[in-house]
């Protein structure tokens, strides 16, 4: 099916749900009642940063690509991921992060625009701008089919003062305001995805409580209702066929999840 659709997917590292209305930020409003959101997304134990970023761009449990941990190691069977199906079919993407293990996320040779500020040189605020500006030119004008953006702050404020502490809640606030500056510059035809891999309680992630395991998603386009609930059952495993729909290529045959559009 031949599209002229393109998407932005935007995460938010450690992103709790109940942040949103707590940093008291009026965009966040503002994007949720331009698009269709839950606030009831799950993602998948271990809720450990790169098993859930496996996942959302694998579709598949952690069990099945075998990524348990925050070190990568190659799959024994193994999937094309979102952006390697994506390749295959002739659409363009690209990635912008601040942590360097997600470039794993991807095989080499697959993005044609990979921008990389690493959080542990320049800090977390810091390393996010790096990677802005590029980001904001790069979809204004270079246009690729599939865009990543990794905001990490939030996680970095969770595990050094606490989940929703004002630090984090801070994070989460600055995040917000990076998602207003990238969604105002954007062309039309971008549908974008605002979400997070995980949440967390006290200063850690990873267990199978709801403050971990629940995570938010939000999707700004055509044919997402202003304001309308997605299904309360979504799972971060649903986002690679839905934005593989959106594009126009149908999922992979080993993929799990489902298609939200």
């Amino acid at each position: 099916m031949e599209t002229n659709r393109k998407v932005l997917l935007i995460l938010c590292d450690g992103m709790r749900p109940d942040s949103l209305a707590a940093c008291q930020t009026p965009y966040v409003d503002h994007f949720r009642a331009q698009s269709a959101a839950t606030l009831s997304a799950r993602t998948v134990m271990p809720s450990v940063t790169l098993p859930c970023h496996m996942s959302l761009f694998h579709s598949v449990d952690p069990a099945r690509h075998g990524i348990l941990t925050n070190t990568y190691v190659p799959q024994v069977r193994p999937i094309d991921g979102l952006v390697d199906h994506l390749y295959r079919y002739g659409k363009r993407c690209a990635m912008f992060y601040t942590w360097e293990p997600l470039r794993d996320l991807t095989r080499p040779g697959h993005l044609c625009r990979s921008v990389f500020a690493s959080e542990k040189e320049l800090g977390p605020g810091p390393a996010t701008e790096e990677i802005l500006a590029p980001a904001l030119s790069v979809l204004r004008s270079d246009g690729p089919d599939f865009a990543f953006l990794y905001l990490g702050a939030p996680d970095e404020l969770g595990h050094d003062e606490g989940w929703m502490s004002p630090g984090y809640l801070q994070a989460v606030s600055h995040a917000w305001d990076c998602i207003r500056r990238v969604t105002e510059a954007l062309p039309p035809c971008y549908t974008v995805l605002v979400t997070a891999d995980h949440g967390g309680h006290g200063r850690n992630h990873g267990d199978d409580c709801p403050e971990d395991m629940t995570i938010p998603l939000m999707i700004r386009g055509e044919g997402f209702a202003p304001g309308s609930a997605l299904p309360g059952d979504v799972s971060i495993k649903d986002l690679a066929p839905t934005i593989a729909a959106l594009l126009g290529v149908p999922a992979n045959r080993d993929w799990e999840g489902r298609c939200l559009a």
